[in-house]
């Protein structure tokens, strides 16, 4: 039973290092897709991920979610506002990479954990513990340290933040899988994109089946490199604490900040590293907090019997998102 736990675990660390790993090197595949502008693009990914994710869903007859949630309108028109909000993140995330500012869109998804502790304090009547405070009062600081090293509001990354950190409230109230909620929301905005790459087509903006059948294959490839992700992802949660997601979220970030100043060659002045130096301090501190609460946590069970192992007990490690 041991072994079987460990590799398990295993296993999962090696699909949660998988999902935020591609999440993370997605800025090397948006540019692939030029000369397509960030809406093509985002009509392009939203279609094709129906495509792929009805695929999957096929394969594994994963069709019994759906009539229940019929019944349900409202957990139907929170997934339509969910479907409204991912398809800002995924467009403004495409701009931002596709025009020169991805190491700002690493900084989207740093802050992100920060924004998701403002919500729950603004939305769910949270009390913030001390490390808390101290981690959202060095977020504020920073963005403003960011502000003046931008020379303007780094808006690229609050509305990745922002937008990311709805979007993940929109999903806890759904309370659906990764692949069943990219199902439902793809095929929300299914009719929007498809009419959207239509009128692209008319009017001569639009670039599918015109730059050639590698570019045509890359745009179809969207929704499959959407999908992948999200399914690795979903294997990782059920096998792995929500604490370790929690850490392994901070990989995508820091692999997009690294492609920004080592592959796209950004700018990182002085000003601007000192921000992100403040980001990480709040970032750390969250981190800190929450693996004490976790190891207290634990002590705190109560002794297993004999030849068996305490799970994990989720602690409220920075949410790890399951969109990107």
């Amino acid at each position: 039973m041991a072994q079987q736990q460990q590799a398990g675990s295993g296993a999962g660390l090696g699909y949660g290092f998988a999902a935020y790993g591609i999440w993370g090197l997605f800025p090397l595949y948006w540019p692939l897709l030029e000369p397509s502008g960030a809406v093509d693009i985002l009509a392009n990914r939203m279609t094709w991920s129906l495509v792929a994710v009805a695929l999957i869903l096929g394969v594994t007859r994963n069709w019994s979610w759906i009539r229940p949630l019929l019944a349900q309108p409202g957990r139907l028109a929170l997934s339509v506002l969910a479907a409204l909000v991912i398809s800002v993140n995924w467009g403004v995330y495409i701009w931002g990479v596709n025009s020169g500012h991805v190491v700002e869109t690493s900084l989207g998804y740093f802050i992100n954990p920060l924004v998701t502790i403002a919500f729950g304090v603004l939305l769910l009547g949270e009390r913030l513990r001390r490390a808390q405070w101290v981690a959202v009062g060095i977020g504020v600081l920073a963005v403003a340290v960011l502000t003046v090293g931008y020379g303007r509001l780094p808006w690229i990354a609050l509305v990745l933040a922002f937008s990311f950190g709805t979007y993940g409230l929109l999903k806890k109230k759904v309370a659906l899988g990764g692949s069943e909620s990219l199902a439902l929301e793809t095929a929300a905005m299914f009719p929007f994109a498809v009419g959207l790459l239509v009128w692209l087509g008319v009017t001569g903006r639009g670039t599918l089946g015109t730059e050639g059948w590698a570019h045509t294959g890359l745009l179809m490839l969207s929704g499959l490199i959407t999908a992948v992700p999200l399914l690795c992802f979903g294997a990782a949660a059920v096998r792995v604490p929500l604490s370790t997601l929690g850490l392994l979220q901070y990989l995508a970030p820091v692999l997009q900040f690294l492609l920004g100043i080592t592959v796209f060659h950004e700018q990182m002045p002085p000003a601007r590293w000192a921000g992100f130096a403040l980001v990480w301090a709040a970032l750390a501190v969250l981190t800190f907090d929450a693996l004490r609460r976790l190891r207290r946590s634990r002590a705190e069970l109560p002794a297993p019997p004999s030849g068996t192992r305490p799970e994990g007990a989720p602690a409220d490690a920075p949410s790890a998102s399951s969109a990107r």
